[in-house]
């Protein structure tokens, strides 16, 4: 069995026994006190000069907070060495749910980004959104033409997307806008049906092929054996309905054609679930990335208009990777990646106010140390201890006159009531965590 000497401050010494005690552990420890109130202040320098010699671990962890090359350790232990949690309350993550992910990030889906009534935008406008999607993970750019009539430019548009390196789609129905976009180099063509049916014959492009606006998925397929008859290739869309208008029927049509269809290419369009509803688009995005990873979908289509969809892009590329991974390992998608959780947080422990008095009798200065539970802010130093959870009475008790000492306390106290309102981890002089934000 392994073991491990973990370094620690004497402010420390007694949430970290408390910690390890509590860990159903599959090795061995100790805990090493060293003569510094508090860890952070411990660089590694200064935890080399203080270790002995001869010392027989498997490896020594040191405060999260330290500073300086770790190496120092390494060196004058012979031990590998390795910085721990900012927060030891977070050493359980560290032996389990935490640990990096062998083969973590590959992915199947390609997302389409639309760009909502680019025929509006200048050709500048235009590339720089394209930009901001592509680095929010895209993998094609949709050009969103107008409902009706054509997107006058949209052969500079397309031509000026494929020079900077896009894969590009067109979102339009009018036959002029197509056969331009098409000329200019576009890769795939929104959308065809059998209205406009005779036009995927005449565009090098790959087309979405859609129902019919007054058919369901008899219609779609009926589309496809016309477009198999001709060898065109094509993609799957049977449209997916909102919430309360349709929706669940939508998804059994896509598992329908995807038994239908086991080797076609299927795209799922998410602005009618992200973009139609009162709720942020990141745990819409996160379910619909695994609903769409069990469907084998090719392509997710996606929009950033309204306020609460921003993101979707970046949203939906760090889904993909979850999902993928978590359906590959046969597993569900929880505790591998919290690049999702933005709002709340990932599993955190939380100082009691015992823990905290206890502390408190181990400090020897007048700085101020700051804490949270589920519902208090502690504020103490050598001379007090104060809880509440309203800022302004914290702060009134204080009777700060130095200014900068103001200003810093009273941001620290408001990060910390909005991490309690949020039910996220507060640390002192951390920021507080966004996910992928």
């Amino acid at each position: 069995m392994k073991k491990y000497l973990f370094i620690t401050g004497k402010l420390a010494a007694k949430a970290l026994h408390k910690c390890l005690g509590q860990m159903k552990t599959d090795f061995r420890y100790d805990i090493s006190a060293l003569n510094c109130t508090v860890a952070a202040l411990m660089n590694t320098e200064w935890i080399a000069n203080h270790l002995a010699q001869g010392l027989q671990y498997d490896m020594i962890f040191i405060p999260g907070l330290s500073e300086g090359d770790i190496s120092l350790i390494e060196d004058k232990t012979g031990i590998p060495a390795k910085r721990g949690p900012k927060d030891l309350k977070d050493i359980p993550l560290l032996f389990g749910e935490n640990i990096e992910l062998k083969g973590y990030g590959p992915y199947k889906i390609k997302i389409i980004a639309e760009i909502v009534d680019a025929y509006t935008l200048s050709i500048n406008e235009i590339i720089k959104k394209a930009e901001y999607y592509r680095a929010s993970g895209a993998d094609i750019i949709d050009l969103g033409g107008p409902a009706k009539g054509s997107f006058r430019d949209v052969e500079m548009a397309v031509k000026a997307l494929k020079a900077s390196g896009f894969r590009v789609s067109i979102d339009s129905f009018d036959r002029e806008t197509i056969l331009k976009a098409d000329r200019a180099g576009a890769d795939i063509i929104l959308s065809v049906n059998s209205a406009n049916m005779d036009i995927a014959k005449q565009v090098s492009a790959k087309v979405v092929l859609i129902p019919d606006f007054d058919g369901g998925l008899e219609s779609l397929m009926k589309n496809a054996a016309r477009l198999d008859d001709c060898g065109k290739g094509y993609i799957l869309d049977p449209v997916l309905d909102p919430l309360c208008l349709g929706f669940i029927e939508s998804i059994e049509r896509y598992i329908n054609l995807r038994k239908c269809y086991p080797d076609k290419e299927i795209m799922m369009g998410l602005g009618n679930l992200t973009e139609l509803i009162d709720a942020d688009s990141n745990g819409i995005n996160a379910l619909m990335a695994g609903v769409a990873t069990e469907l084998d979908i090719n392509y997710l289509l996606t929009t950033e208009v309204i306020s609460w969809a921003k993101g979707s892009v970046k949203e939906l590329d760090r889904a993909r990777r979850l999902m993928h991974y978590a359906y590959e390992n046969h597993m569900p998608p929880k505790r591998i990646n919290y690049d999702l959780v933005m709002l709340k947080d990932p599993p955190f422990d939380l100082y009691d106010e015992e823990e905290l008095r206890g502390m408190q009798k181990e400090i020897e200065d007048k700085n101020y140390r700051i804490f949270t539970d589920n519902k208090m802010i502690y504020l103490f130093n050598r001379d007090i201890f104060i809880y509440g959870n309203e800022p302004q009475e914290i702060f009134d008790r204080l009777k700060v006159t130095d200014t900068g000492h103001a200003f810093y306390l009273g941001k620290e106290l408001e990060r910390a009531a909005l991490a309690i309102r949020l039910g996220k981890r507060y640390v002192q002089e951390e920021p507080l965590r966004w996910g992928s934000k």
